[in-house]
């Protein structure tokens, strides 16, 4: 690691290539009238700008090199340019009308293109467009993404499922770090706000190749809200009010930028009672969360940087039975109380044709979890009132500290090949501090190298790489596991057809054993049943075959993707028919599992009628084992349906409305260890837009969910076996003002 920085420190230094400026105009291809606000942005430097009144722009101090210009504005066709700086000085650049949303750059892959021209199939959705169908929280608005679903613990605790697998099969990035939250357990959430969040890209299938072990069912990464232009500040402020919970969540950022340096912050807090059925409050599901976000950055000459930080609280309830009926906020026991410190660094060397690229991160995970029987049984004290931790103890309290470095070299571009090489490593130390111990102390190291090609063809793209990992696992039981495993990947892109375009993707993927898999020997609360790990487990091991078919022209999207998903060694929990302490015991066994299903989607826009589009998706998976048994927590195919316009007036701006039903279908493929679950409809509604309020621009969203307040329950609640409703009607009201 010492080594890396001082490398990186000795480049910055050195490699003072001489800055460049380019301009342009942007232009209406018909009318050949410039745009007015047109986005400019160089997607690897991470630097852009607006054009003017006449569509005209400039930008100073480019470094030397290679680039791409991604162009976009609502209401024409996002193009993407390819620039070479310093022989570009001047360009004018084309932008065709069209109805489709514009395109956003795909940052989780290696290239970061447009998803048009992207070999992988990578779903992008920003966390103000999933807000706005009254998405609660993070784990709830990722539901909205075809083909990802959530476990859920009540309200505040949520896992992504993608294509039916999740906790350490799926992969969470955050400020471009692996975020490692002790994700293991069943009832640990993600630890993270959607405040700060700009939006969200998801990987559906083995990601092993770019990300290493718990990428074999996919990565969900969250991408940070970006620094503002250079010489320019902005501040801004919400809030939302959520009628079923009498909740409610406020933030507030404030960021500028100057020519090198540049900086932001953002704070936020969330308060919510006990969810609402249509019958009953759900005990105990009420939570409350702090959140803190810091970022800096520099850029000069042909080195930029960046630093962020955040620290996020939560006190999270545990849902047991339907108790006592209340609106207060503060957690009853048993609870968790989670602080989550995530520290980022992203840097950059520019050569004239090349890159150097080093992203270190640090997470520190301090969980805590407080029970009924460790109170003070004899002590009179209001359990609505601020419980006071330092009374008792934390029945189970596990810190883990995580150091992980990302370091890719882009080579110089030959031909047709754009390659990258690098090295990604992981350092793990989990450590017991309270009363009860589920897993033991233990260390992990995970090294990783890989080389991946992205090679363009007259008509067709093709990405192709290899990959090898080791995790050495050192357990304070004197217990020490070794896990290898090599993995790659080839992909296909072309279009077949006038406005159709193929993707083809092959990938194996692996996830070695976590510990509480090899060595669980406990119980605590958020589950019923004690579990003990199985130090003889081996890797984890898959294949995927991805097909993708899309079609698009002015008036018509239509996708249909499908995938074959094999695993060898599948992991899964199973009861022995014993118990101890009056809860029954499972095992961790393994058996080879397939999981096979898809999306389809249509997306109508009919021109001249460009405020008018019709969307429905239907997303399908199932999940078995050798033995033809079915895999625990699929969830159950569903249809989305949605009406939506968007408008324009004197005294609203990006107005819209929308109309959607979700009909989730019965789900009858179930494991030994589960119960069938009926199916339901979800009508769901909202408007919104924004409008000038004292000079500056304030948003308005009014959005409900379950508007017919329906009872039913998820297939993928932890609350399912309790027979406890999920939650019933709610409307979402949200101010944002831009100072």
């Amino acid at each position: 690691m010492r080594i890396l920085l001082n490398m990186l420190l000795f480049l910055a230094i050195t490699n003072l290539y001489a800055q460049n400026s380019i301009k342009g105009t942007v232009v209406d291809a018909n009318t050949k009238q410039g745009l007015v606000y047109a986005n400019i942005y160089f997607t690897e430097i991470e630097k852009g700008t607006a054009t003017n009144e006449n569509g005209f722009f400039s930008l100073e101090s480019i470094p030397s090199g290679n680039y791409k210009i991604l162009v976009s504005i609502l209401g024409y066709e996002t193009k993407s340019v390819n620039v070479s700086i310093p022989n570009t000085t001047d360009l004018e650049i084309s932008l065709t009308p069209s109805a489709i949303e514009m395109e956003a750059v795909i940052v989780s892959t290696p290239f970061h293109k447009l998803q048009s021209e992207n070999v992988m199939k990578v779903e992008h959705k920003t966390m103000q467009n999933l807000k706005a169908k009254g998405a609660v929280n993070l784990s709830d608005g990722i539901t909205n993404i075809a083909g990802v679903e959530s476990v859920t613990t009540g309200l505040s605790i949520g896992k992504p499922v993608i294509r039916g697998l999740s906790s350490n099969r799926v992969l969470v990035y955050a400020q471009g770090v692996r975020l490692e939250n002790q994700q293991f357990g069943d009832e640990h959430g993600l630890g993270l706000s959607d405040s700060g969040i700009e939006s969200v890209e998801v990987i559906k299938g083995p990601a092993s190749l770019l990300y290493g072990s718990d990428a074999l069912g996919g990565v969900l990464y969250l991408n940070p809200e970006k620094f503002s232009q250079s010489n320019t500040s902005s501040a801004d402020f919400s809030g939302n009010y959520f009628s079923n919970t009498q909740g409610f969540n406020t933030n507030a950022g404030y960021k500028s930028s100057d020519e090198h340096f540049k900086f932001l912050f953002r704070g936020s807090l969330t308060e919510h009672a006990d969810y609402k059925s249509n019958t009953y409050r759900v005990t105990n599901t009420r939570f409350r969360e702090q959140d803190f976000k810091a970022g800096l950055g520099y850029q000069k000459n042909s080195f930029k940087t960046e630093f962020r930080y955040n620290v996020n609280n939560s006190k999270l309830g545990i849902p047991e039975e339907i108790g006592e009926q209340s609106t207060l906020k503060t957690p009853m026991l048993p609870y968790q109380n989670i602080t989550n410190h995530l520290f980022s660094s992203k840097s950059t060397v520019f050569f004239n044709k090349s890159r150097l690229d080093i992203n270190l991160g640090y997470i520190y995970n301090d969980r805590k979890e407080f029970e009924e029987h460790h109170h003070d049984e004899d002590e009179e004290e209001d359990e609505h009132e601020e419980h006071n931790e330092e009374a008792f103890e934390a029945a189970l309290r596990m810190k883990l500290k995580t150091a992980n470095y990302d370091v890719k070299f882009t080579l110089p571009k030959l031909g047709k090949f754009e390659t990258i090489v690098g090295v990604q490593g992981m350092n793990q130390t989990n450590s017991n501090y309270g009363e009860e111990q589920l897993i033991p102390d233990a260390t992990t190291n995970d090294v990783g190298v890989l080389a991946t090609s992205h090679i363009h063809f007259e008509k067709v793209d093709v990405q192709l790489g290899a990959r090898f990992d080791n995790r050495h696992i050192d357990i304070a039981t004197g217990l020490q596991k070794d896990f290898n495993s090599f993995n790659g990947a080839l992909g296909f892109k072309t279009n077949i057809a006038n406005n159709v375009t193929a993707r083809v993707n092959l990938a194996s993927g692996f996830r070695a054993p976590n510990l509480a898999e090899l060595t669980s020997d406990g119980s605590h609360e958020g589950t019923n049943r004690y579990e003990i790990g199985n130090p003889d487990l081996d890797n984890e091991q898959n294949f995927q075959s991805d097909i993708a078919l899309e079609f698009k022209n002015e008036h018509v999207e239509f996708f249909v993707n499908g995938f074959y998903n094999k695993i060898n060694n599948y992991i899964y929990l199973s009861p022995d028919g014993s118990e101890i302490d009056n809860k029954p015991v499972f095992l961790y066994l393994q058996n080879d599992a397939n999981l096979y299903g898809g999306e389809v989607g249509l997306h109508i826009h009919p021109h001249p009628l460009d405020w008018l589009h019709i969307e429905s998706s239907f997303e399908t998976v199932t999940g078995k084992q050798a033995n033809n048994d079915y895999l625990p927590l699929i969830p159950a195919n569903s249809l989305t349906n949605i009406l939506r316009v968007e408008f324009d007036k004197p005294w609203l701006n990006k107005g819209y409305s929308f109309i959607k039903l979700t009909t989730t279908f019965n789900q009858n493929n179930i494991s030994a260890f589960e119960t069938s679950t009926n199916g339901y409809n979800l009508l769901s509604a909202g408007l919104g837009g924004s409008f000038k309020l004292f000079k500056n621009e304030a948003a308005v969203t009014l959005s409900g969910t379950n508007l017919t307040n329906k009872t039913y329950i998820n297939h993928l609640s932890r609350l399912k076996p309790d027979g406890i409703f999920n939650m019933g009607r709610n409307i979402t009201v949200g101010l944002t003002y831009n100072l």
